[in-house]
């Protein structure tokens, strides 16, 4: 049995537009638009969090900021190596 095609017909419980769960979407973003949009976004939504981070969610934009910093440093070592 074909698993994912059994699942994916049922678009009362189980549409297939919902059936991306299993892949992040970061990832998804790096195969469809590229490394260095994706880097580009990682830098973006880095500022974001940290030029928030004292009117809203405090530490955890921090923690978002740093997230998004590490993934940039990621892809960069990759990259380069």
């Amino acid at each position: 049995m074909d698993y994912e095609r059994e699942f994916s017909k049922d678009n009362v419980n189980h549409p297939a537009h919902y059936n991306t769960g299993r892949y992040e979407c970061i990832d998804v973003m790096r195969e469809a638009l590229g490394t260095e949009v994706v880097k580009d976004f990682c830098l973006g939504n880095a500022f974001k969090y940290i030029y928030r981070c004292k009117r809203k969610n405090g530490l955890e934009d921090v923690e978002k900021a740093r997230w998004y910093l590490e993934k940039f440093l990621e892809l960069e070592r990759e990259d380069n190596a």
